[in-house]
């Protein structure tokens, strides 16, 4: 069974910044694609932004230019750096991977973003 575990969420100012980890119970190595999403309330989850193993990645255009997705696979982590965070941003926010078709999905972590 996989297991993901997101952190890092939490209240922050709008125009500030915070940094999301998803730890994952198995290797990443050979996980091609690895994403981050979000729900907001009342609303759809949606996609954020996706890395590949080659390093590739891609945006939402809410994000493109203040969002950045990086991965480290000895640590089995994939990072989400956000900054000049909007009221709109405010979401629970997921990873997940594709494990033999399979997806997995971490239970989320809260990001608020308000004065």
């Amino acid at each position: 069974q996989v297991q993901l575990v997101e952190s890092g969420g939490g209240l922050v100012q709008p125009g500030g910044s915070l940094r999301l980890s998803c730890t994952a119970s198995i290797s990443i190595f050979s996980i091609n694609v690895m994403g981050w999403y979000r729900q907001a309330p009342g609303k759809e989850r949606e996609l954020v932004a996706h890395i590949g193993n080659s390093g590739w990645t891609d945006y939402a255009d809410s994000v493109k230019g203040r969002f950045t997705i990086s991965r480290d696979n000895a640590k089995n982590t994939v990072y989400l750096q956000m900054n000049s965070l909007k009221p709109e941003d405010t979401a629970v926010y997921y990873c997940n991977l594709i494990r033999y078709g399979v997806v997995y999905w971490g239970k989320g972590t809260l990001v608020t973003v308000s004065s």
